[in-house]
């Protein structure tokens, strides 16, 4: 295997474990050091998947028979690693009533 397959192969990898993580937030949120913990390793992996991606374009290396698809992807990567590092449990982000409190207030009028 040469250098080009192990930097491809590990790129994929870590962004396929920082999705898998990503979707996977709300139960690991439970408690707020899992929540730290988990955003923290999500910002890492996609961080050092970033780099590689960058690695695996000036390489020469194609991803999914691209060889300009790997920049765009590190950039979302770079992106993703960002949002992963804000903290908003707790915080009332879209500034609309969740159904939970809907629920709550029907519940109240009864």
């Amino acid at each position: 295997m040469d250098l080009v397959n192990i930097v491809e192969n590990i790129s994929l990898g870590l962004c396929g474990i920082s999705t898998l993580l990503w979707i996977s937030i709300g139960t690991l949120s439970r408690t707020e050091s899992g929540e730290i913990l988990a955003q923290r390793t999500i910002m890492v992996m996609c961080s050092a998947s970033a780099l590689l991606l960058f690695l695996l374009h000036y390489l020469g290396g194609d991803l999914w028979g691209s060889r300009n698809a790997a920049r765009p992807l590190a950039v979302l990567a770079i992106v993703v690693a960002l949002t992963a590092s804000l903290n908003i449990k707790g915080k009332d982000i879209q500034g609309e009533i969740n159904p939970h409190q809907i629920m709550k207030m029907r519940r109240e009028e009864k």
